[in-house]
């Protein structure tokens, strides 16, 4: 919008429609806050409860001694490396063992064990299947 637009606009609106609204502005009880995520609830006598679990809890690793700085330029360079796919996954980790074993004539297609695959997702604290596919 031009100058001139903001101004009759403010005109026939009235101008203290045209401004950001702050926390002094409204009511006695208004309060614009910044988004920051409640730890608790109002009660119906207006008593604030507070909630253990809703408190975030940030956990922080132990960085004494490592070399990298936590902080990262935008102006950086982008990344060499190609993206990961499944088969470049094998290739660097399976298919060495696989291929050996072929040409020995021990592979066996129902102990996939050994080269690392594991048969169900039981005990597993994120299973792949078949719930967290993309549907």
């Amino acid at each position: 919008m031009g100058l001139l637009q903001n101004l009759v606009c403010g005109f026939v609106r009235g101008s203290n429609r045209m401004v950001e609204i702050t926390g002094k502005m409204g009511p006695r009880g208004f309060n614009k806050g910044r988004g920051a995520k409640r730890v608790g609830y109002l009660t119906r006598f207006r008593k604030f409860v507070k909630v253990k679990e809703m408190v975030p809890e940030f956990v922080v690793p132990d960085l004494s001694g490592f070399k990298l700085r936590p902080y990262v330029s935008c102006r950086a360079p982008e990344g060499t490396e190609e993206q990961m796919t499944a088969k470049k996954l094998f290739m660097e980790t399976a298919a060495a063992a696989v291929e050996k074993d072929i040409e020995d004539g021990s592979f066996d297609p129902n102990n996939l064990q050994k080269y690392g695959f594991e048969p169900t997702q039981e005990g597993k604290l994120f299973k792949l299947y078949p719930r967290n596919y993309v549907q």
